[in-house]
C-alpha cells in the first residue's frame, strides 16, 4: 500500500485538473457505479462512488490509493479492491462522515492496514 492512504500512487497518471465526476469505477471484478465527488486535496484525495444498484442506491467512499489507474479517454477509474471488499467497507453517510476524523480512522485501518499490497484481503 502507499505510505498515504489518501494520496493518489505514483503509478496513477491523471491531470489534476480533470474533474472525475460521472467516470465509471471498476473494481478488479467489475463495475461497481460512477464517481459522484472527488477531493484532489493533497493528502486528503478520494473518490465519493455512487453505487446505483449494485449495493441499493448506497455511496461509498475510497481513499486516492485505492486507485490503480485513470482512463481519462474511456473516463474509467479502475480500483485495486474487489466488489465484496468494497461492499463491506465502513458504511458511508456523506452528511455525517467526509469531515469525520473517527471515519476516516476505521477507513484507514480497513484499507490501509489489509489489502492486495500489504495484507490478509
Amino acid at each position: 500500500m502507499t505510505e498515504n492512504m489518501w494520496s493518489y500512487q505514483q503509478t496513477t497518471h491523471r491531470v489534476a485538473s480533470t474533474d472525475l465526476t460521472g467516470y465509471k469505477v471498476e473494481a478488479t471484478d467489475g463495475s461497481i457505479g460512477k464517481v459522484d465527488k472527488h477531493s484532489d486535496e493533497v493528502e486528503d484525495s478520494y473518490i465519493v462512488v455512487d453505487t446505483g444498484v449494485w449495493i441499493f442506491g448506497k455511496e461509498v467512499l475510497l481513499p486516492a490509493s485505492t486507485v490503480i489507474r485513470i482512463d481519462e479517454t474511456e473516463q474509467k477509474i479502475y480500483v485495486d479492491r474487489t466488489k465484496d471488499q468494497i461492499k463491506d467497507a465502513p458504511e458511508f453517510h456523506r452528511d455525517k462522515h467526509l469531515g469525520d476524523p473517527d471515519y476516516r480512522n476505521d477507513l484507514g485501518t480497513y484499507y490501509g492496514v489489509a489489502g492486495p499490497l500489504g495484507g490478509p484481503f
